[in-house]
C-alpha cells in the first residue's frame, strides 16, 4: 500500500478553558488544527503512512506545530518553510442554545501566499496512492487555488486517488467564487465528501425534502443529490455527513455513501451524541472513510466506520481525533454505553 498525502493549512488554535467566552477568560489553551492536518493525524493513528504538506514560517510556533504532527506519526518532511506568519483561530465552545463560535486570524498566512512552483509535486506525490484536500485550501487565495489545481492535476497524471471535502466557508469566499473555482477542481476528484449544506453552498444543488435549520434530513434527497454530484463531476463515490442539530450539545449523527458504479447508496447507523468539542468532526469522518476505503472495506462497513469514528471525535477536546481502529470498531459493534473499561 502506498502513502496518503494531505495538503492544506494548519493553524494555531486558541480556546478559552471549558465553556468560557473570550470576553471572560484570562488564559487560552493552545493547540493546532486545520482540516487536512486533522485528517492526517487520524490516518496516522490508524496506522496509515501519511504525509502532511503545507507552507509554514521559520519560527518557534511553527516548529511546535511540526513537532506535534510528528508526535502523532505524521510525516512532516515535505512541509515547505517560508512566509511571515502562521494562521490562528479562536474557538468558543457552545452550550445548549448558544452555538460554538470560531474567529479566524489567518489573512496573509504563509500557506495563503503560496504559489505555483512552491511545491515539488513530483517529489511530494512519489510513492503516494491517495491525495486529500478540502475546499478551504483554494478559498484562502487565488494563488493557492492555482497551486491546488496544479496538485490535483499532478495526482491524476500519476493515477493517484483524489478525495475532497467541499468544506464551504462563507467567511473565506462567496458562493459565486466557490462555484467558479471548485467546479474546475472537483473534475479531478474521485471521492467527494460533504456535509448537509456544502453542495447547496458551493454548487447550488441541494437535497430535496431537507430542512437544515429544522433538523429534517431526507435520506432519499441525499441519495439523489449524491447521484447528481457523481454524474456531474465523474466522481466514483460521494459521501455526506448528516447532522441533526437539537442543540449545541446534542446532535443526531450519521453518514451516507453513494457508489456511482453500482448506482447505490448506503446509510450508516445513527448516533445520538453529547458533544464535548465538535470542531474537526467532519475531518474525522473524512479520515475514517479514507482509511476504510483504502483497507478494502465494503461500502456499508466503510460508511459505518466513518460515522463511528466521527461520533467518537465529538467527545474529544481539540481538533484531532485521538482514537484507534479498535475503539472505532468497538463502537461499530454496538459498544455505546460508555461504561468504564477496566
Amino acid at each position: 500500500m502506498g502513502r496518503v498525502v494531505c495538503f492544506g493549512e494548519i493553524m494555531l488554535r486558541l480556546s478559552p478553558p471549558g465553556y468560557q467566552r473570550l470576553s471572560q477568560c484570562v488564559s487560552l489553551d493552545m493547540t493546532f488544527g486545520g482540516a487536512e492536518g486533522n485528517v492526517s493525524v487520524s490516518l496516522a493513528n490508524y496506522g496509515q503512512d501519511v504525509s502532511f504538506v503545507t507552507r509554514l514560517p521559520q519560527n518557534p510556533v511553527a516548529d511546535a506545530c511540526i513537532a506535534q504532527l510528528r508526535g502523532f506519526g505524521v510525516d512532516t518532511t515535505r512541509i515547505v518553510r517560508g512566509g511571515d506568519r502562521m494562521g490562528a483561530y479562536f474557538v468558543e465552545k457552545g452550550a445548549s442554545m448558544r452555538p460554538s463560535k470560531v474567529v479566524y486570524d489567518r489573512k496573509y498566512s504563509a500557506i495563503a501566499a503560496a504559489k505555483v512552483g512552491d511545491i515539488d509535486w513530483d517529489s511530494v506525490l512519489d510513492g503516494a496512492d491517495w491525495f486529500h484536500w478540502t475546499g478551504i485550501t483554494p478559498a484562502l487565495s487565488d494563488s493557492l487555488a492555482e497551486l491546488t489545481l496544479e496538485g490535483v492535476k499532478a495526482a491524476k497524471q500519476k493515477g493517484i486517488t483524489v478525495s475532497c471535502d467541499l468544506n464551504y466557508r462563507k467567511n473565506l469566499w462567496s458562493r459565486e467564487k466557490a462555484k467558479q473555482v471548485m467546479t474546475e477542481l472537483v473534475k479531478y476528484v474521485d471521492v467527494i465528501i460533504a456535509n448537509e449544506e456544502d453542495s447547496q453552498d458551493v454548487f447550488g444543488i441541494g437535497a430535496e425534502g431537507t430542512d437544515i435549520e429544522g433538523g429534517v434530513i431526507s435520506e432519499a434527497g441525499y441519495r439523489n443529490l449524491a447521484a447528481r454530484l457523481a454524474d456531474t463531476f465523474g466522481a466514483k463515490k460521494v459521501a455526506f455527513t448528516l447532522r441533526e442539530s437539537f442543540s449545541a450539545n446534542d446532535n443526531g449523527w450519521s453518514g451516507l455513501l453513494y457508489d456511482a458504479a453500482m448506482g447505490k447508496a448506503v446509510r450508516s447507523r445513527k448516533y445520538n451524541i453529547h458533544i464535548v468539542d465538535r470542531v474537526g468532526g467532519g475531518d474525522s469522518f473524512g479520515a475514517g472513510l479514507i482509511y476504510a476505503l483504502r483497507e478494502g472495506y465494503a461500502d456499508e462497513d466503510a460508511i459505518n466506520f466513518a460515522a463511528a469514528a466521527s461520533a467518537l471525535k465529538h467527545t474529544i477536546e481539540g481538533d484531532v481525533n485521538r482514537v484507534s481502529v479498535a475503539e472505532v470498531k468497538a463502537l461499530m459493534g454496538g459498544s455505546v454505553s460508555g461504561r468504564v473499561q477496566r
